[in-house]
This record gives C-alpha cells, sequence and structure tokens, in this order.
C-alpha cells in the first residue's frame, strides 16, 4: 500500500520540520497554503508559530474555513502542535475567539512566558511510550481544561500540555524539534488505520450495490 499523504499547513513555523519527521516514519507529506491543498490528504498537521499570525494569513486565503470544515467534519487525524493546538481549541483564556475550534479544551496562549522564557523538560507521553521524551517549550501554551470527550496525554508543573480527541493529537511542545519520532509515528499509525478502515468501507459498499 502506498505511503499515507499527511499535509503540513505551511503558512508559518516549523512546517520543515515537521515534514521531515513524517518522512521519517514513514508518509509522504505536501505543504499546504490554499484549500486545495487539503484535497486528497489521509492526515494534516498545523505546527507552532503565531497563532494569530497563522490565522489571518489561512483566512485571507480561505484556507481558515476550510479548515473548520475538515475538523467539523473529522475528515482525518490532525495533530495540531504549540499554535496548532491553539487553532484547534474551542476556547481560548481572556476571550479571544477560536480559530478552527474542534478540540473541547481551553487553552491559555504564552502561558509559560515569553519567547526568552523557552525551555526543554523531560515529560512522559504513556500514549507513546513508557520512556520521558525531551519536550521543547517555546513561548508555549497550556490547557486549562478539557471536556469529557478529551484524554489529557501528559502534564508538566501541574499543567495540561498534550491531549487527545479521538484522532484529533495536540500538545503544547514542539516534537518536531528533536531526533524523538514517537509522537510523529503514533500518529501516522492513526492515519494509516484511518485510511485502511476507510478503504474496507468502501469495498464494503462496492460489493453491496452489485449485490443488489
Amino acid at each position: 500500500m502506498a505511503r499515507p499523504l499527511v499535509g503540513v499547513v505551511a503558512v508559518q513555523g516549523a512546517f520543515a520540520e515537521h515534514e521531515a519527521a513524517l518522512r521519517a516514519v514513514g508518509a509522504a507529506t505536501r505543504q499546504v497554503r490554499t484549500s486545495g491543498d487539503l484535497e486528497g490528504l489521509d492526515g494534516l498537521v498545523i505546527p507552532g508559530g503565531e497563532s494569530t499570525t497563522l490565522g489571518l494569513v489561512a483566512g485571507a486565503s480561505g484556507l481558515l474555513d476550510a479548515l473548520r470544515e475538515l475538523v467539523a467534519g473529522d475528515r482525518m487525524p490532525v495533530l495540531g502542535t504549540c499554535a496548532g493546538m491553539i487553532m484547534l481549541a474551542a476556547r481560548i483564556a481572556g476571550g479571544a475567539e477560536p480559530l478552527v475550534g474542534g478540540l473541547d479544551i481551553t487553552v491559555r496562549r504564552n502561558a509559560f512566558g515569553a519567547q526568552v522564557a523557552s525551555f526543554e523538560a523531560e515529560i512522559t507521553v504513556p500514549l507513546v511510550g513508557d520512556e520521558p521524551l525531551t519536550a521543547v517549550f517555546i513561548r508555549a501554551p497550556w490547557i486549562e481544561a478539557a471536556g469529557r470527550g478529551v484524554e489529557v496525554l501528559a502534564s508538566y508543573d501541574g499543567h495540561a500540555v498534550a491531549a487527545r480527541q479521538g484522532d484529533f493529537l495536540v500538545t503544547a511542545f514542539h516534537p518536531e524539534l528533536t531526533d524523538d519520532r514517537r509522537v510523529h509515528s503514533w500518529f501516522v499509525d492513526r492515519v494509516r488505520a484511518r485510511r485502511t478502515a476507510a478503504a474496507a468501507e468502501h469495498r464494503k459498499e462496492e460489493s453491496d450495490v452489485r449485490a443488489q
């Protein structure tokens, strides 16, 4: 079977690093800058950067509305890191309007401090393994509240920094900036599983039609 095709929103941020990580774990990649770039994808990554800038640029191109439709329709697995987590949050502390939404979480922007307060920490994310991973926090948000359908995956200093809702995964840190590929590997496994299930459903529908 062909490698799954994962799009990486390439408006701003560390999209090239995400592409490298995805390719290292067996996915093909495509840079996403317009709504048309979403066609034919099996999964999507919304990287870090500056969430307000990402929202403005994506809004001007029509990409933001397309992302909202994609997430609302649960069309494919989505990974959001740092600013990507902010974009996918249903609520932003302080009253700012959500950008894409879809995840039943409340996030606080720049919660760990400004750029000069960036840091690395060892955290455990049981979803991807028992061994701690090095988490890179850069002007990072944290999750202040999560709905019942959200699984908090990791915390740092008493604050939730990773969560999952179905096939949507978000992290406050940057897994693409280290050599540890476990987050991307888990995500690509979910993309493969989703694609396999969709293909099986399509074959069943075709078989049912032929049987009529």
